[in-house]
């Protein structure tokens, strides 16, 4: 049960960083904010896996995986805007 609580804030603060970084996001409240960090942490953990070759056996927390969180949530954030919006 801690471990889906860490997730879901994890999810969130990334999904708040993501916004602050992409102007005009489209995306307002907490749920959404929360539901992008989730899929941002989802592509970061992926992307952290084929480029680095770490995964959960590796640590649950860690730095790289919060930055991969950011960096996944800014993706996901970019790829929602082009595709619902149709603009870049």
């Amino acid at each position: 049960m801690w471990a889906l609580f860490t997730f879901l804030v994890v999810g969130f603060i990334a999904g708040l960083i993501a916004r602050m970084f992409v102007s005009e996001s489209g995306v307002k409240g907490c749920m959404p904010t929360t539901l992008l960090g989730v899929v941002g942490s989802f592509v970061g953990g992926f992307l952290g896996y084929v480029i680095f070759d770490k995964d959960l056996a590796d640590g649950g927390l860690q730095t790289a995986g919060l930055f991969g969180s950011i960096v996944g949530a800014i993706i996901a954030l970019l790829a929602y805007r082009k595709f619902a919006t149709g603009r870049a």
